[in-house]
């Protein structure tokens, strides 16, 4: 799979991580796992798969008289994307925003914040990223 940044709805997003899980898959099968969550139309499911194949982030094999759909980006090229996007559009570019935002408003067990010291840590001792 090719890396490629895409900008994803929650649907798509939602219809992307189907295809990491599964592989090639049905739009019918897509359907019915996004309505586990939240009832969704099979229609909406065929337009936004069509739209995703557009962005070139889904492509289809025909099995039969059906298509087979596959996810054409990683899931680690989303949410690298994804990520980036959220750290500029809301913290302005501030990894340190970003990351204090997190512990005091979400739910960090102590094993993550453990995690969380080493990883620092670590990345202290090797002078920072990028």
């Amino acid at each position: 799979m090719a890396k490629k940044e895409v900008k994803l709805g929650k649907v798509q997003l939602e219809i992307m991580k189907v295809l990491w899980q599964h592989g090639d898959v049905t739009a019918r099968l897509i359907t019915d796992e996004l309505c586990k969550k939240e009832d969704v139309a099979h229609s909406t499911v065929q337009t936004l798969l069509r739209k995703l194949e557009a962005k070139g982030a889904v492509g289809h094999v025909n099995d039969g008289r059906t298509f087979l759909y596959r996810a054409l980006i990683q899931q680690s090229s989303v949410a690298e994307s994804t990520t980036h996007d959220l750290l500029t559009r809301v913290f302005h570019g501030s990894v340190y925003s970003l990351v204090a935002h997190l512990i005091k408003h979400e739910e960090v067990s102590p094993d993550e914040l453990k995690a969380l010291r080493e990883l620092i840590d670590a990345n202290a001792e090797e002078g920072g990223r990028k």
